[in-house]
């Protein structure tokens, strides 16, 4: 049993005079999942038994539904691809998967049934059709704070709070087959998002923390997650996969965050610690240090009584600190000075002609000139005997006879 693209078929001619059933789908709202196909007949009125499909019928298939044909409970065709097909019991199954490619097919291969009845009636088979569209609105929110991991490397946070977080997100049936094998099966009319949205809503506040985690690892700030929806999707996605995908069928296309917030008490931590990590550079802690003796010497003018009391209790506290604002710039300065660079030994070293560099080898570190002749030193290899001036030998050692060459050359 399969379907022939009624465009191809030169059995029905004109569609519309040779028809046994019609069946059909009218639009799906986004509510609707899945339903079952209306049945019109041709010349018998609509008597017949709606759960037989006759051989030459044609089946309709609209631009966002996958249409699905069960006989006694087991897919045993499948089609998402729009046009009007005409129902052929002596050829195979289609599986015309269109936009929801070849993993439907594996599945269909994997719990399908092949078979034909040889151009007799069925006991009972059905259409159904799901909806393929992204199916969006889905609400959800945290009704308790959901655990989030801040990691700041430039202060050496890693601490974990508590988030709050709502919005909505979209799904797509990717995989009618799976859902209709392990969720709705045999449904008398139509199988709605809100029969499901319940379980869902609860698995995916339970796959947040672990998808948190994941953006965390990244560097990801828990108030910078509403510009990192896509990235928060593919997360959920993945940690659903087990339920969603490869049990139901079903994927989150988008997430979205319209608000998410700490908790006071984690956002005051938070900010006190990356305040007090910035006074770590000596120039930032001296201007806030002058910042605060500036507040403090206006508030010292205003002391009830009197503003030399009030500047002798500001002195006694920057006394009893231990530390000024002009230290603090020294350190800064000292901080931001370049490193003194070694200088090189004339005894020790040659310099390149080319570049100036100072080396010890018998070439230039920097540009790979050869040491000249008025650098080099001489060294008997045989005594040790060195000569007054190291770089003019004599042809032979005295101390030895050994004449003088490269193998004398010490440097």
């Amino acid at each position: 049993m399969g379907l022939i693209s009624a465009a191809l078929s030169s059995a029905i001619g004109v569609a519309a005079d040779q028809w046994k059933e019609y069946f059909y789908c009218d639009a799906l709202p986004e509510n609707v999942l899945a339903v079952k196909a209306l049945k019109r007949s041709r010349g018998f009125g609509n008597n017949g038994n709606d759960n037989v499909i006759s051989n030459g019928s044609v089946i309709a298939v609209a631009d966002g539904q996958c249409m699905m044909i069960v006989d006694q409970g087991k897919v045993v065709d499948l089609c998402a691809e729009p046009g009007e097909y005409v129902y052929d019991m002596s050829s195979e199954p289609s599986v015309f998967t269109g936009s929801l490619g070849d993993a439907v097919k594996a599945v269909f291969e994997t719990i399908g049934k092949r078979f034909t009845f040889g151009g007799e009636v069925p006991k009972e088979q059905r259409v159904y059709y799901f909806n393929t569209k992204e199916l969006t609105g889905n609400k959800y929110g945290t009704a308790n704070p959901v655990p989030f991991r801040v990691v700041d490397r430039n202060i050496g946070l890693d601490v974990d709070i508590a988030i709050r977080c709502f919005g909505e997100y979209s799904i797509r049936l990717c995989n009618p087959i799976l859902f209709y094998t392990n969720v709705c099966g045999n449904v008398r009319s139509a199988y709605t998002v809100d029969q499901l949205a319940g379980q869902m809503k609860t698995e995916l506040l339970t796959a947040l923390q672990p998808a948190f985690a994941r953006l965390s690892e990244q560097g990801i700030r828990y108030s910078a997650l509403p510009g990192h929806t896509m990235e928060l999707a593919d997360a959920l996605n993945e940690v659903l996969s087990a339920k969603w995908r490869d049990l139901r069928g079903i994927e989150i296309v988008s997430f979205g965050m319209s608000s998410v917030k700490a908790n006071e008490e984690d956002e005051a931590m938070i900010k006190e610690l990356q305040r007090n990590a910035a006074f770590r550079d000596p120039n930032m802690a001296a201007a806030h240090l002058v910042g605060a003796q500036a507040a403090a010497m206006q508030d010292a003018a205003k002391n009830p009584n009197g503003a030399a009391m009030g500047f002798m209790g500001m002195n006694m506290a920057g006394a009893a600190g231990g530390v000024n604002a002009q230290s603090l710039y020294q350190m800064g300065a000292q901080a931001a000075a370049p490193a003194p660079q070694p200088t090189a030994d004339p005894a020790k070293h040659w310099f390149c002609p080319s570049c100036g560099t100072a080396n010890q080898g018998k070439f230039c570190t920097e540009c790979g000139t050869k040491k000249p002749a008025s650098a080099l030193q001489y060294r008997c290899d045989k005594c040790g005997w060195e000569p007054e001036d190291p770089a003019k030998p004599p042809k032979f050692c005295p101390n030895c006879g050994d004449p003088f060459g490269d193998e004398d050359i010490v440097g």
